[in-house]
């Protein structure tokens, strides 16, 4: 068969394009299709090898664990799936099935970081290291309005906020945003404003901050892409972006041990979401190794919002 045939074919069984509705905007490992789609693992991973034999999914491992998204198939494609997929019977209940998959992975995080608030800072974390931290804060800039997204408790907030205008330290557990607020208020830091919220749709007023900051917490968001895009809103003009990361590893245990979403990102990966996200002048690098195992590596990415 040509590859139009082999096209149509693919798209002529619902559960593929069940699949690929599910697909339409997050990227969704083998175990958590089943939960939304409710068919089995054998099924599932027959669609899935078909759909990538036509170029509509790509995926990508992550230790034993596998990942798929969309192809790069031409928008009538995409009009034809989505088109099609809307007209079936499943697609209400796929859908909110989808919606508790995604809040299930948000939940897991909550859950870490209520757990750990208050002995964060005496807990090993990846990447968190004082050659890292001091990186980050040497490219700082005093006397303006900082955002510390992703903050826990605001170890990075509390040392700005001695110098800064204003810090507004943003997480969303709400133990970690508590145990914060208290850390400010005994250290007398009334320019530091602890607020309770997510990396993609932070309560800040749009262009309102000069840095914003994503210190080892943009491997916790769903989507990152989408927590690039929201810090640029937050910023203003000519604004900068600074990130603190973990290199891409293959730790795997730290989705249990660390509650991550994402086991870290390839430094070009990162650089290229940030220019996506309207950054320019961006530059990433590796600025920490770790000497002893899993040997997590940390990388400094930063850009200025495009004026």
């Amino acid at each position: 068969m040509n590859n139009r045939v082999r096209l149509l074919a693919a798209l002529a069984d619902p559960t593929r394009l069940r699949i690929l509705a599910a697909l339409r905007e997050h990227e969704l490992s083998v175990a958590e299709l089943q939960e939304v789609l409710g068919v089995g693992q054998s099924r599932i991973s027959n669609h899935l090898s078909q759909l990538k034999s036509v170029g509509l999914l790509r995926d990508r491992r992550e230790g034993q664990r596998a990942y798929y998204r969309r192809g790069e198939s031409g928008r009538e494609v995409w009009a034809l799936a989505d088109g099609a997929a809307g007209d079936l019977p499943t697609r209400g209940r796929d859908e909110a099935a989808l919606r508790l998959v995604l809040d299930q992975r948000q939940e897991k995080s909550k859950r870490y970081f209520d757990a750990v608030a208050g002995r964060l800072g005496k807990k090993y974390c990846p990447g968190r290291s004082w050659e890292a931290v001091g990186r980050l804060l040497l490219a700082l800039a005093p006397r303006q309005v900082y955002a510390d997204l992703g903050a826990g408790e605001g170890l990075i907030s509390q040392l700005l906020a001695a110098r800064a205008k204003k810090v507004i330290a943003l997480d969303h557990s709400p133990k970690m945003v508590e145990v914060g607020r208290e850390l400010a208020k005994r250290s007398g830091l009334k320019n530091l404003e602890y607020r309770q919220g997510d990396l993609e749709n932070p309560p800040i007023r749009p262009g309102s901050v000069d840095v914003a900051i994503l210190s080892q917490a943009l491997h916790h968001a769903v989507k990152p892409p989408r927590a690039l895009e929201a810090a640029a809103k937050i910023l203003r003009a000519g604004g900068t972006l600074l990130i603190l990361d973990l290199v891409e590893h293959g730790f795997e245990a730290a989705r249990e041990l660390y509650a991550d979403v994402w086991l870290g990102f390839a430094p070009s990966e990162l650089a290229r979401m940030m220019r996506e996200a309207g950054f320019e002048g961006v530059s990433v690098e590796v600025v920490s190794k770790e000497r002893e195992g899993p040997g997590f590596q940390t990388l400094l990415g930063v850009g200025t919002k495009a004026r």
